[in-house]
């Protein structure tokens, strides 16, 4: 599911995924990981886009290699699911919001029940854009369902600027002159 919103002319994409059950078979998996791949890829860089959704999978508390995407705070052991959402977010330029915050447990698991606790959901955004999130955490005690807590992350909306954003340069107009442009 995805949204569209456009906040003082700026246009803002948020996605919602909820990716494949562990138990189901590669096909299925993989169908998704690039379903999701060329909706992304299909958003201007210029647009902000956030997606956040139950990934089904564990990015672990270690960053083993995925330092651009992985902040180093987050929970439990990778598997499987999780090293693909972080191959996803590598190849997209994104980061995982709720691993760039320093939080007690109770504010990085997303499911607990009476036998597991874990973290398998995930708010995303492009690199470019991490100094506009200020904070991602679990609220404890608002479950959505039962075993699910309520992800949240606090962003600065922020006026267009004159120059595009995320990865396109500057470009510094003051020294060209009259004289020097022709």
């Amino acid at each position: 599911m995805t949204i569209k919103i456009v906040v003082g002319g700026r246009n803002i994409h948020i996605i919602s995924a909820y990716a494949p059950q562990a138990s189901l078979g590669e096909e299925v998996k993989r169908h998704f990981w690039e379903n999701l791949d060329e909706f992304v890829r299909g958003i201007p860089h210029f647009d902000k886009l956030y997606i956040g959704g139950d990934f089904n999978g564990h990015i672990g508390a270690s960053i083993g290699g995925y330092n651009e995407v992985h902040g180093g705070f987050s929970f439990g052991d990778r598997n499987e699911g999780g090293t693909s959402l972080l191959d996803f977010a590598i190849a997209l330029n994104f980061v995982k919001a709720n691993s760039y915050f320093q939080k007690r447990e109770e504010h990085l698991v997303t499911f607990r029940s009476m036998v597991a606790k874990t973290q398998i959901d995930y708010l995303l955004f492009r690199r470019c854009d991490r100094g506009l999130c200020s904070d991602c955490n679990v609220i404890p005690g608002k479950n959505i369902v039962t075993q699910y807590r309520l992800l949240v992350m606090d962003l600065k909306i922020k006026r267009r600027s004159k120059r595009a954003t995320c990865g396109q340069p500057k470009i510094k107009w003051g020294a060209l002159t009259k004289e020097i442009a022709l």
